[in-house]
Formats: structure tokens, C-alpha cells, sequence
């Protein structure tokens, strides 16, 4: 392999090599710093949008260590000192450049050029950035990441606590991807940022007031609302999405009110459908041992309901096959390990999936199918009763019930992948089955919601733009000043280090734009203080955010969270005493 004929030290007769995990996070920091390129897919490479992580190819590294210091999530092992129950990825790891396409590379890192600024007016870049996850953040970090230019950031969050997906998305049991927090706190500490927490944009101020005071509004609002079925009695009582249940258990403000009640649920079966990560975040939660669960971060009120619950199994609908399903493989791994829970698939429903539309054998979908087949053998300490039944090529056409007595179930065509138009669609048959349940949690992704006063594709769920550039609609032009990251950008896809790409995307346009001098001046002097009185400041959210881990310290517990919005304020008030 060009780049790779690289002398080393072995051990045991093998060469020594370092292996990313489960927890991988996607952002690619660790694959500048690696001398010999062994790192893919990088950025610049066309799987990399849609790959479920990064893989470090065996034969070209050189056991130099520099992406240990540099991954922010602790993904990365030697392989020699590898944790039993990851094991699994040195194989994964390998498998990736098994195809044929992916061994040609070059022997470094291409590096990006370095940016000039040459006529850029000779001024301070002001930038609004409204929303405080994972784009929001990365987008800050690159722009008080220039040289040659001096840079504010102010920060918008709606919510007092920012950290967007990392903090309320991940799933309490993933403790290493959170983190990433610690790298998004980082970025906030930079000289040149401030944080505005608690203020919701197009109420407390309006876009037009923050364009008069900043040379630019990027927007980075996420995805918060689930994605409709369309299908009968997707509104009935104990038909609910999974967008409020991981909210609920995650503490999010905005879902610690919501009512699910796990001891009574019918046949003791919960039914997800959708199988994305999430879907198997939601499905390892509900049939967890309740005292595991009880160690992370999970909301309170999560915990005492998790303990009454008679949930024994849960079944994942996907409509399409195996090679389709939208959970990547170390999630999975991650849900046949745990220990307590039997993980089910049916031989027919993957046999099926290796037909029409079956990946080709050196894909890492193909790999996925092959750990489907060996769940069995890959599974934890089985002893706690409960199952999760992965289903394949199973559609839902209606969720059964009425308003009296709730959802009883749910009916599923069969579906058959065929090709249409160049493309594999799954297609319902007339087969049908119906599953007894109470409660079903549909989880088939997110849409983004409208921002006032900037344009909205209410189709697809995002602000329309070009590279980062917010578009009127009407016209195609560039909307003035306006800009978008993440999934308000793109639609709710990739992981939490994808937005990184997504963001540097944003912020290049943004720079160009600067520097071409088509960004107007603030017209309005700082006067966010007085507009803004109430707003939470980085020091608040420190102050919060000691107060959850001193909490959850004295209870053995990463944090416990403040779900109070009220509590947390005081929280604030009394860190300025």
C-alpha cells in the first residue's frame, strides 16, 4: 500500500497497531495528527458524511500514539492494551480496508491552505451564533480558531444549559461520547466568546435586532421535533414518538413533565419503529437492568419509572433490510453486549437481506449483516429476561386502538427490497402481522422548525441555503447576513462529529464573504447586557454545571441534572453571592 511500507516494532509476532471503538466520534481531530495517513475515511474523502466511524488501517500504522492525545472521546486504544469487551474492533477496523478502493493513499495528510485575509476590512468580526450544540460550538471554535483576523462570538441558547445532542441526545449509558462536552467547554473559555443562555431568538430578540449588531447570524437550532408515520392511529393514546421519551429520560426542560407509565404495558412489549441509533438507544434503556441505568445520568423521575416497569421485551421495526438498517454496527455491538439483555433476529428476515439490494461483501454494511448473524455469540451476561427482537422488512401500516382504550397494537406489512429508478425501496406486500402493545415509540427521524423572520423549506425541515448560506426562496440569492450549520442545515443526518465539517463548510463561506467586504458593519453598538438582562453568561452555566456533578458526586453518578428551570436560576444567582 503506497504510504504504508512503514518499519515497526511487533508484538507477540504481530504488528503493533491502534484501534478506534465504539464511542468514535467523527470529528477527525486525530487524523491530521497522524504522520502516515492511516486514518480514513478523512474529511476530504466522499464516504466520510456517511461513515459510522473512522478506521485506522493496520497495515500502515506505525504505532506513534499521536491520535491517543488527540481523540477528544478516549475512542482510541493500542491494541495491546485494548478492553476486552472491544475487542471486536480490531477486526472492524481491518475490514474497512478490505476493499479494493480504499488502499490507495497518499503518504500524508493533505494539509488545507493556509487563509489569507488580504483586504478584509480592518475591523473585529462580530458573529451571532444561535443555538449551543455540536455545530453551534464547532462553528465558534473555528472562527476564534483564525489567525490573521481578530474574532467575537457571542452565543444564542434557548435552553440555560447549552451542549445541544451531546448533552440531551446521547444516550446516559455512552458517558465516554459525552466527553465531548469537555472539548465544547474548552471552546467556550476562548478569549473573544460569550454566552447569552436562556434567550430564545425571535422572542426575547429578533433576527433583524441581531443583524444590526453582528456582521453576521449563523443559525445552528438542530432537529428537535420527531418525523411523522402518516399512517391510522399514529395519534391515538400510548403512540408516542421517540423524540420526547429520550428527552424525558435525558432531562431535557422541555420534556421533564411528560407522563410514561412502563409497569402495565400490554404483553410486557414495547414496539419501536424506526431503527435508527436512536431506536436502539431507546430499546437498550427500556429492557437495561433499572440499577445500571440508575449509575449514569438519567433523569430521576426516568429512574423511578424504569424500576416499576414490566417491560420484558422490545421489538425494532425496519422497514427495510439488514443491509438498509440506519443503526451503525458499533451501536449495535454496544446492544448485544449488554449484559442483561438477549438480542433476537430472525434467520429468514437477514437470509432476505443478503438478495436484492444486498451490499457488496467488502462494505461495512455487509459486516453489519455478518455481526447480526453472530448476535447470538457476542452477547452479555444474558440472565436478566429481557430481549430485543430486531426485525427486518417489516412495514407499519397502522398503529391499532382507539381514543377510549389506547394503542393495542400495531399491524406490519412484509415488504420486499426492489430496485426503482437506480434505487433500492422496500415495498409492502399484502402479508401482515399485528404485534400486541401498549405503548409504541416512533422513532423515524427529526425536522427542524422554522425561525422567524428567516426563510424555512418546510418540506425537508431545514433553512434552504447554499454551503452554509441561507437562500430566500423566491429569488436563489444569498439571504443577507445569514448563515446555518448542522441539522438545520442539512437534515438530521451523520453523528455528532459530522458537524464539524458541516460547520468549517458554514464558516469558510462566512470568512470569504468578510473578507470580500459584502458583509455590512454593525450598526448598533454591544448593548446585549441591557438588552438582555436575564441571560445566563458562561460563568452561570460553570456555576450550574458544578452544582449538577457536585450532585451527582455525593450519589456515584456522572451528574445529576436540573430539570427546574426556576432551580437552575437560583442555582446562578447564588454563584454571584
Amino acid at each position: 500500500m503506497p504510504g504504508h511500507n512503514h518499519d515497526r516494532t511487533e508484538s507477540k509476532g504481530h504488528p503493533l497497531t491502534h484501534v478506534i471503538t465504539q464511542n468514535c466520534c467523527n470529528d477527525a481531530t486525530c487524523v491530521p495528527v497522524c504522520p502516515v495517513n492511516c486514518i480514513h475515511p478523512t474529511p476530504d474523502e466522499p464516504d466520510y458524511r456517511t461513515a459510522e466511524m473512522l478506521y485506522i488501517d493496520p497495515d500502515g500504522c506505525i504505532d506513534c500514539g499521536a491520535c491517543l492525545d488527540a481523540c477528544p472521546v478516549s475512542a482510541i486504544h493500542a491494541d495491546y492494551d485494548l478492553p476486552e469487551e472491544f475487542a471486536r474492533y480490531e477486526e472492524i477496523n481491518a475490514h474497512y480496508f478490505t476493499d479494493p478502493e480504499k488502499k490507495e493513499y497518499d503518504e500524508v495528510v493533505p494539509r488545507k491552505p493556509k487563509r489569507s485575509f488580504d483586504g478584509a476590512p480592518d475591523e473585529t468580526l462580530r458573529v451571532a451564533i444561535v443555538g449551543g450544540g455540536p455545530a453551534a460550538t464547532y462553528a465558534a471554535g473555528e472562527l476564534l480558531g483564525q489567525r490573521g483576523i481578530s474574532v467575537e462570538v457571542d452565543m444564542f441558547e434557548r435552553l440555560l444549559t447549552p451542549g445541544g445532542l451531546v448533552r440531551y441526545g446521547v444516550a446516559p449509558d455512552h458517558q465516554a461520547t459525552k466527553a465531548m462536552g469537555d472539548a465544547f467547554n474548552a471552546i467556550m473559555a476562548r478569549k473573544g466568546f460569550r454566552l447569552f443562555a436562556g434567550v430564545t431568538v425571535g422572542t426575547d430578540v429578533t433576527h433583524a435586532q441581531l443583524a444590526e449588531r453582528y456582521h453576521a447570524v449563523l443559525y445552528a437550532v438542530g432537529a428537535l421535533h420527531d418525523r411523522r408515520l402518516g399512517i391510522p392511529g399514529e395519534d391515538l393514546p400510548g403512540s408516542r414518538s421517540a423524540t420526547e421519551f429520550v428527552g424525558w429520560y435525558n432531562a431535557h426542560p422541555d420534556f421533564a413533565d411528560r407522563d410514561f407509565d412502563l409497569s402495565d404495558v400490554t404483553d410486557g412489549r414495547v414496539v419501536v419503529l424506526g431503527n435508527g441509533n436512536v431506536a436502539l438507544d431507546v430499546a437498550r434503556l427500556l429492557a437495561s437492568d433499572p440499577e445500571r441505568v440508575a449509575g449514569t445520568d438519567t433523569a430521576d423521575h426516568a429512574i423511578d419509572v424504569l424500576r416499576d416497569s414490566n417491560v420484558t421485551e422490545v421489538v425494532v421495526v425496519g422497514r427495510r433490510g439488514a443491509g438498509q438498517a440506519a443503526f451503525t454496527t458499533p451501536e449495535l455491538l454496544g446492544l448485544a453486549g449488554t449484559d442483561g439483555i438477549e438480542v433476537v433476529v430472525d434467520a429468514d428476515e437477514l437470509a432476505a437481506s443478503r438478495g436484492v439490494g444486498a451490499p457488496e461483501a467488502t462494505s461495512m454494511a455487509a459486516y453489519k449483516i455478518d455481526v447480526l448473524e453472530q448476535v447470538g455469540d457476542i452477547a452479555g451476561e444474558n440472565g436478566g429476561g429481557r430481549t430485543v427482537t430486531l426485525r427486518f422488512l417489516s412495514a407499519p401500516v397502522e398503529i391499532l386502538g382507539d381514543e377510549t382504550t389506547g394503542v393495542t397494537g400495531v399491524r406490519l406489512a412484509r415488504t420486499e427490497l426492489v430496485e426503482e429508478d437506480g434505487r433500492i425501496v422496500a415495498r409492502a406486500t399484502d402479508e401482515t402481522e399485528d404485534l400486541a402493545t401498549s405503548l409504541v415509540l416512533r422513532s423515524v427521524g427529526y425536522r427542524g422548525d422554522a425561525v422567524p423572520d428567516v426563510p424555512f423549506d418546510a418540506d425537508r425541515g431545514v433553512l434552504p441555503n447554499d454551503g452554509g448560506r441561507v437562500t430566500d426562496p423566491a429569488t436563489g440569492e444569498a439571504f443577507a447576513q445569514t448563515y446555518v450549520a448542522g441539522w438545520i442545515k442539512r437534515g438530521p443526518s451523520g453523528v455528532i462529529g459530522t458537524n464539524k465539517l458541516c460547520a468549517e463548510e458554514t464558516v469558510a463561506g462566512l470568512l470569504d464573504d468578510f473578507t470580500a467586504g459584502t458583509l455590512p458593519a454593525p450598526a448598533t453598538p454591544d448593548d446585549l447586557d441591557t438588552l438582555l438582562p436575564d441571560a445566563v453568561d458562561v460563568k452561570g452555566w460553570r456555576a450550574i454545571d458544578t452544582h449538577e456533578k457536585k450532585s451527582g458526586k455525593d450519589a456515584k453518578r456522572p451528574r445529576i441534572k436540573i430539570t427546574d428551570i426556576s432551580a437552575a436560576r437560583a442555582v446562578v444567582e447564588a454563584a454571584k453571592a
